[in-house]
């Protein structure tokens, strides 16, 4: 096929806005006074069953967890959807079938606990079906028997199904500890909004406490509020449940048994970058970035409200392919995944990718596993070799910085 430009791509496949950051709302209560839940009536109406896994997540023998992000594979027909952005030798018979094979590669090498697909699944506009198209994209992690977690991105209602049929879709799927929201909260906006506790070593002093925390949101796909203009943002019903979330989940860790003095880490996954992660240039940040950051037009304030909650130590997000950086802001490591499916706009010649995160925990003084001692990173390339690239710690007891591989 004729090679298209990734200029075009990228303005065919996310709609691009301009969407200069203008810097942080000063009226932060006036602002989120604007925010009325947008979803509140379908999220209150039908609530689908919660699936649970038989098992429940939790570190393993050897005392890591370790987690594989799959961002942006924009999966649609299979083998007849084409490639984008590759090099003029990769075309051929180069299709959606090339990012199932690179999933499926990565679960081979890494062997992970989870999997987590941070949004934009799927492209909805060149999906016939997107059911069959869900199925299809998520068929390496069921085949694989592995536990996976999906947020939505803003392409993957663009076809046969809405927004909330999509997140419905999902939590229907075997192995999947996706939930469509927490039932808790009786009133929140958008689609997948929950958290997973995952338990330290089975028969050890922390096998019933939750050792890791992951939270997972709904970032949105565009602004529904007039007068503003562009992308979704994470609103203030989904930021109070995260904080009623986040102290519940500090106050347990803190009772006995094995009480602990400061909380369990605890990483948040969703889709659309924050205005925070233009704070960095080269000088601060693990990666790269080759283009700008496509974050909502206004600051809502959840990082602010993430730094207050005090357990998160990463965030990880999707939707800008051609970044996939990490830089530390306020004590919380900010990380894309950078792009990962062949079916989404990229630069031909630069790898497709994948991040890995491994938390780890420390020995007692009886030989035991205790709690989180260190959270590390590193990407892997769709190349001959997935080869692995920018190891670094993200978080440690003692310091973060670079991790020799």
């Amino acid at each position: 096929m004729a090679q298209v430009s990734s200029v075009v791509n990228i303005k065919r496949r996310k709609l691009c806005f301009s969407l200069p950051f203008h810097g942080f709302v000063v009226a932060t209560a006036v602002l989120l006074l604007c925010f009325v839940p947008n979803n509140v009536s379908a999220a209150v109406r039908r609530q689908p069953p919660q699936l649970q896994l038989s098992q429940k997540l939790r570190f393993d023998r050897n005392g890591e967890f370790k987690i594989l992000q799959v961002a942006d594979m924009h999966y649609a027909d299979g083998k007849t959807t084409p490639c984008l952005d590759v090099l003029p030798s990769q075309v051929h018979g180069c299709s959606d079938l090339n990012t199932s094979s690179f999933i499926q590669r990565m679960i081979e090498a890494e062997k992970p606990n989870l999997i987590i697909f941070t949004g934009d699944n799927i492209f909805g506009f060149d999906a016939r079906d997107s059911a069959k198209s869900l199925n299809a994209a998520f068929a390496p992690a069921i085949a694989a028997r592995i536990p996976w977690a999906a947020v939505l991105g803003n392409h993957d209602q663009e076809g046969t199904l809405s927004r909330e049929g999509v997140m419905k879709h999902i939590v229907g799927l075997k192995h999947t500890v996706s939930q469509f929201n927490p039932s808790e909260a009786h009133i929140i906006d958008g689609f997948g909004n929950y958290n997973v506790e995952v338990g330290g070593v089975e028969g050890s002093g922390f096998a019933n406490k939750s050792v890791l925390n992951l939270y997972f949101l709904d970032s949105g796909d565009y602004s529904t509020v007039p007068n503003i203009p562009g992308y979704g943002w994470i609103k203030p019903s989904q930021q109070l449940w995260f904080q009623r979330t986040s102290a519940k989940l500090q106050r347990a860790y803190m009772r006995p048994p094995k009480a602990q003095k400061s909380s369990a880490p605890g990483l948040v996954y969703f889709h659309i970058p924050l205005p925070e992660f233009a704070s960095f240039d080269s000088s601060n940040y693990t990666g790269v970035r080759q283009e700008g950051i496509s974050s909502a037009s206004i600051n809502s304030g959840f990082f602010t409200t993430m730094v207050e909650a005090g357990d998160v130590k990463a965030v990880f997000t999707g939707h800008d392919h051609l970044n996939d950086f990490c830089g530390q802001l306020t004590g919380i490591q900010m990380c894309y995944a950078g792009g990962f499916g062949y079916h989404a706009y990229g630069k031909a010649g630069w790898s497709r990718r994948a991040r890995v995160v491994v938390a780890s925990l420390e020995k007692t003084e009886i030989g035991g596993w205790g709690a989180v001692k260190s959270i590390k990173t590193w990407k892997r390339l769709d190349d001959r070799h997935l080869t692995a690239i920018d190891g670094q710690v993200l978080w440690s007891k003692n310091s973060a910085g670079k991790l020799r591989k």
